[in-house]
């Protein structure tokens, strides 16, 4: 199976934290996030992996390059404006297809097995799997609710507090089937925002594998703390926090 690495948004919310540098590229444990991703990948059995890039690009190719050093092999797609995070993987649809592929946000900092989320996603057929973990604050992120079998009925992107009918969130980390991205009517386009609801809209089945695995989106100055702390004292434990 190959992945993408969406790696290619601005980080504002980390202020100055990303001036020279892009989000996925911030140390956890003395070396970038980044590196951490693709090791995980690598350790699942992932070797081919693209990366989309817009804001510093240099620095993850200068730190990456052919991928060799890391016993992977990099492809990178450059936005020259944000495709958004379905957009994006769109623009890899020719590298992907026509076999599903595994889509990893940049700024998530994770232990999961992704080896059974794969074999979820192959058992059951269905066109898209959402992971997904238990958050605190569910008005921060995508809340998916589904049924016994797993199958999500419902999806809303960062719903308000009176909207609330989930704890499980959209943990950035999909398997998807090309045919899924045929959903894409707009670009930009997010799969929080457009996709996954058109596809529940259309009947499609969308599968949800629940984790209980560390999961912590370092997009904010605390959560970035959160996994430098986990990482300095504690090295990796089943912990999770607020993701998207």
């Amino acid at each position: 199976m190959k992945a993408l690495i969406l790696s290619a948004g601005n980080g504002t919310r980390l202020g100055h934290l990303t001036d020279h540098v892009p989000k996925p590229m911030l140390s956890v444990g003395g070396k970038p996030l980044l590196e951490h991703i693709v090791a995980l990948l690598r350790r699942h059995g992932i070797s081919e992996i693209a990366i989309n890039l817009h804001y510093r690009p240099d620095v993850i190719l200068d730190h990456f390059g052919s991928g060799e050093a890391f016993n992977v092999h990099l492809v990178y797609c450059y936005e020259a404006t944000l495709l958004g995070t379905a957009g994006s993987a769109l623009s890899c649809l020719n590298w992907v297809y026509p076999d599903p592929f595994l889509v990893y946000y940049g700024d998530v900092y994770s232990d999961m097995n992704l080896t059974e989320v794969i074999e979820h996603h192959r058992a059951c057929q269905a066109l898209a799997t959402i992971v997904v973990n238990r958050v605190n604050d569910p008005t921060r992120c995508g809340i998916v609710e589904f049924d016994g079998d797993r199958r999500v009925k419902r999806f809303v992107e960062k719903p308000s507090a009176d909207e609330v009918f989930s704890r499980w969130s959209n943990s950035g980390v999909y398997v998807l089937n090309p045919k899924a991205l045929e959903f894409i009517s707009h670009i930009p386009s997010d799969f929080g925002k457009d996709v996954f609801p058109r596809l529940l809209e259309a009947g499609v089945h969308i599968q949800a594998h629940p984790i209980t695995e560390t999961l912590i989106d370092i997009g904010t100055p605390k959560n970035l703390w959160h996994v430098q702390h986990l990482r300095r004292f504690n090295g990796v434990h089943r912990a999770s926090t607020s993701t998207y």
